[in-house]
């Protein structure tokens, strides 16, 4: 059982929102004390709800039956203007609510809740789907010590949490670790490519591509040594590795890709906010 957190309403039903509720429902959230609020719910997603009991609602009227300690705000930025105006009548006192929208700020979910209320703006990421999630939060000053274990509770059940204090750190980490899967999802992409380009079969460049990346993430994960020695320690002198590196750690190679790739993510967080 998730301490604390129940009843737990969660506002859009996307793959982060629910890929996040699976995994809470794994670590021993009731799905009885659960209630989705999305009227585009449909599909799978809506079949399984119903299943397994979690209660769906298309409308905030249909949702306003629970005093709710915790709402998970999980709607795309674009959506978090339309979503706050509809939240008051579900917020009750001391109900934490927690968003995971990139780019929206503390300041602008505070403006649309009651005074002191309880908020956390939080940046998870898509590993969280087999609990490998890198995520980030940072709370408003309403945040009680019981309240930020609850919440604690909840994104370390989706793989490693920090918190920071500085707000202003969150647009970074958007762009490293929250937009960072499909940069790596992007590179067993363009290695694929890679091996077709050496003559390799498609089948093969794709298994080749796939294993590469998951087992040197494996690796990385359960090494306590830098990338950087991980990565020296692939690479023999003069060898075929060296080769490779000396193309993408060029001036024009890698490295300064990803720091102007993480740089217009950062520059993108800060105009959605």
């Amino acid at each position: 059982m998730i301490p604390g957190a129940q009843p737990l309403l969660l506002v859009g039903a996307g793959k982060m929102g629910g890929a996040m509720l699976d995994r809470w429902i794994e670590r021993g959230l009731d799905p009885g004390e659960v209630t989705i609020l999305d009227p585009y719910l449909e599909g799978e997603r809506w079949a399984n709800c119903a299943k397994i009991g979690i209660a769906t609602a298309r409308t905030v009227r249909e949702a306003a039956d629970r005093a709710y300690k915790v709402i998970v705000l999980a709607v795309k930025p674009q959506s978090m203007s339309d979503a706050l105006k509809q939240l008051p009548p579900l917020v009750a006192s001391g109900t934490i609510v927690l968003s995971i929208a990139a780019g929206i700020r503390l300041a602008t979910l505070e403006a649309g809740l009651p005074k002191e209320q309880p908020v956390v703006r939080a940046m998870p990421n898509t590993p969280a789907q087999v609990g490998m999630s890198m995520t980030v939060a940072v709370a408003n000053t309403a945040l009680s010590k019981d309240a930020r274990g609850i919440v604690d509770f909840l994104l370390s059940s989706i793989g490693k949490l920090a918190w920071i204090e500085e707000e202003r750190l969150i647009d970074a980490v958007t762009a490293v670790s929250g937009s960072g899967p499909a940069y790596v999802f992007l590179l067993a992409e363009c290695l694929a490519d890679a091996a077709r380009e050496a003559g390799l079969p498609g089948a093969l460049a794709d298994l080749l591509a796939r294993q590469t990346v998951a087992g040197s993430g494996a690796l990385l994960a359960d090494s306590s040594l830098p990338p950087e020695t991980l990565r020296k320690n692939v690479t023999s002198p003069g060898g075929t590795t060296q080769a490779a590196l000396e193309v993408l750690m060029a001036d024009d190679g890698l490295r300064n890709l990803l720091v102007r790739a993480v740089a217009a993510a950062r520059k993108r967080s800060i105009e959605l906010g």
